[in-house]
């Protein structure tokens, strides 16, 4: 294969920027100092197939809008559009794209690059589908190359057709491939972009976190990165397969659209929409259960079910989630719905009432752990995503991994009189964007929390441990001194008070009403707990 000695000749002038990559020459644009580029193209693929590198090109190749995004099975209809404000860009299946910002050109720069993985399961969002995942500000900010990406997801990143020809192999990790190309193009690219290819933090929420997690099992992409973040990632309710249940649903959708098994390769060809119609008929819900195939070779699996494989151990961590993730006030209601107004005799009175037997021993385990908090908040607070960070920090730290950090953001809003920190709630504040989204903003209080989270993610990214000016020491997490740092208006850190909370809550189930405040009726129903 050809590759392009990188020059690194760089040109600024009226707002445009150019550099060379090992495929050819980009124009980006220059924005307030920092340089960004748009839609560059770091692999190609056919469908099922595992990504290749990108087609070469002459002259200058202009990067100053973005690349298509992965077409989803339904039509996307975010329940959430009002806290976590979106963009729908077109979709395409050639979605192989990232996007840049850094504050240099010079390769001598070497400043850390951080690669985010964005949210949405294994199959849906993209890198750009959130206002908060614009790069710009945490670039300038944490003084960082900053990179977001799009990747295949649903049946085109995780269609197990191995049983089918060896060219399908790896199908069912199609998606996670990607990244790992994506990964491959950055350790070859990044330093004509002021960056570090030996200094690469991958970080990602929900899903994002989901893939950071699985990276970290997968052979294929040790050496691309050097330090990981998952936010409200892992649980041991999140998506993986085994290739049995894999290879079963690839069968089952074979059969549904009248082919053989040796017909497989002709998936190849049905259009895009057809083939989504086929997997919605057969499997229900947009997200259709895809994610990451455990085939004990390309992905090893959850460190929840299989051991920690030794490169990974060498790797610092930071591990956490938001106080209210999907059951939080805003997606759940009771009463008058103003939990805020309550008198304190009403909520621990409501409190009993939902957790029965239980609510005496919790309202005495939560107002130990978070004596800033409302009690009322018990029955709106997550306890799976907390729960899952908790437990992956300890299993590290019993099999002697580099250093884990937990967190948990549980800054409350003013929304309704009062919102728990939402899923998604903290994205803003980690990419210094939270004063651009109108329901996480509190004058005189997202400032300064912002520049906190935003200079702990970047100073981790730099050198492994996570600091921040104003902030205590933030401990490693240890079986014997399991330490959290709580993100909230006093940024404070704890020390396993909320485990016995957590206990407790494990055996009640929680019954409230679903809200239905601008978001998909179907999307929450029935109890939650």
């Amino acid at each position: 294969m050809f590759v392009r000695k990188l020059t690194h000749q760089v040109i600024c002038d009226y707002g445009v920027a150019e550099t060379d990559t090992t495929q050819g020459r980009l124009r980006g644009i220059l924005s307030d100092g920092t340089f960004i580029f748009r839609g560059v193209p770091y692999a190609k693929a056919r469908r099922f197939h595992m990504p290749e590198p990108p087609e070469s090109w002459s002259g200058v190749r202009e990067a100053i809008v973005y690349g298509y995004v992965c077409p989803e099975l339904t039509t996307p209809i975010p329940h959430d559009q009002y806290t976590v404000p979106h963009y729908f860009y077109p979709q395409n299946e050639n979605c192989h794209f990232l996007n840049i910002w850094t504050g240099s050109l010079d390769p001598k720069a070497k400043k850390p690059v951080m690669v985010w993985l964005h949210g949405g399961g294994f199959a849906t969002g993209s890198g750009v589908e959130h206002f908060a995942y614009d790069g710009e500000n945490l670039s300038r900010f944490g003084d960082v190359v900053a990179v977001t990406l799009n990747h295949r997801l649903n049946v085109l990143g995780h269609l197990d057709l191995s049983s089918y020809g060896p060219e399908y192999a790896n199908s069912g990790n199609a998606g996670l491939a990607d990244i790992v190309a994506a990964l491959t193009w950055i350790h070859e690219n990044i330093s004509a972009f002021g960056g570090d290819p030996d200094s690469v933090t991958i970080f990602g929420q929900s899903g994002g976190g989901g893939k950071v997690a699985a990276l970290m099992q997968m052979p294929s992409a040790d050496g691309l990165f050097h330090r990981a973040i998952i936010q409200s990632g892992v649980t041991r309710k999140f998506g993986e397969t085994t290739p049995e249940q894999s290879r079963a649903f690839a069968e089952r959708l074979l059969r549904h659209m009248g082919l053989g098994k040796d017909e497989a390769g002709k998936l190849e060809s049905v259009p895009y929409y057809r083939l989504a119609e086929a997997v919605r008929e057969i499997k229900d819900g947009a997200f259709a259960g895809f994610g990451p195939v455990c085939d004990g070779a390309y992905y090893l699996g959850s460190i929840f079910h299989n051991p920690i494989r030794e490169h990974a151990k060498r790797i610092p961590v930071i591990v956490g989630s938001v106080f209210g993730e999907f059951t939080h006030n805003f997606n759940f209601t009771l009463d008058d719905g103003r939990k805020n107004s309550w008198s304190d005799e009403k909520r621990k009175g409501l409190v009993m009432e939902k957790l029965g037997n239980a609510g005496t021993r919790a309202i005495s385990a939560f107002e130990k752990a978070y004596p800033e908090k409302n009690t009322a908040d018990i029955l709106f607070m997550d306890t799976m995503f907390r729960s899952g960070a908790l437990e992956y920090a300890h299993l590290r730290a019993l099999q002697g991994c580099a250093g884990t950090y937990n967190y948990i953001f549980n800054l409350e809003f003013p929304l309704y009189g009062g919102t728990l920190a939402w899923h998604n709630a903290e994205i803003p504040y980690v990419f210094h964007n939270a004063d651009h989204i109108e329901p996480a903003y509190i004058p005189g209080i997202t400032e300064p929390l912002q520049d906190v989270m935003c200079s702990a993610w970047t100073s981790f990214a730099r050198n492994g441990v996570p600091s921040a000016q104003g902030i205590p020491a933030w401990e490693p997490y240890t079986a014997m001194r399991p330490s959290t740092m709580v993100f909230d208006r006093v940024t404070r850190q704890m020390h396993g008070d909320d485990r016995e909370l957590l206990r407790i809550l494990a055996g009640v189930k929680i019954e409230l009403e679903p809200c239905e405040r601008g978001r998909d009726p179907g999307f929450l129903s029935g109890p939650r707990g």
